[in-house]
């Protein structure tokens, strides 16, 4: 399994970017996704989630709603996260981790024990 993450860099407040998780050796369709992200001296962080496809529900986290959105391309075998109106706060490396069940109490704490999982994109907004 692995899981890249691309779509990273440097951004001015006020700004979006769009974050890519790219799958292989996985079918992301029958995964939950999941973003994460972990800024400079602080804990990981759940951002966003996204259920199977046969269910397809999301979750954000209260620091990212309205402002980010969770999308999947089955053909592409990939999830994007789709980030607006960035804000320095949002400085992170941004990860994304795949499983077959991802709970709120999972993101909420950071994601771990989640078994698949990218390297990190890393993203930098300036003010």
């Amino acid at each position: 399994v692995q899981l890249v993450e691309s779509g990273g860099g440097l951004v001015q407040s006020g700004g979006s970017l769009r974050l890519s998780c790219a799958a292989s050796g996985i079918d992301l369709d029958y995964y939950n996704i999941a973003w994460f992200r972990q800024a400079p001296g602080k804990g990981r962080e759940g951002v966003s989630s996204i259920s199977a496809r046969a269910d397809g529900s999301t979750w954000y986290g209260d620091s990212v709603k309205g402002r980010f959105a969770i999308s999947r391309d089955s053909a592409k075998n990939t999830v994007y996260l789709e980030m607006n109106s960035l804000n320095p706060e949002d400085t992170a490396v941004y990860y994304c981790a795949a499983d077959l069940l991802i709970t709120t109490q999972t993101l909420e704490k950071g994601g771990y024990g989640l078994r698949n999982w990218g390297k990190g994109t890393t993203v930098t907004v300036s003010s």
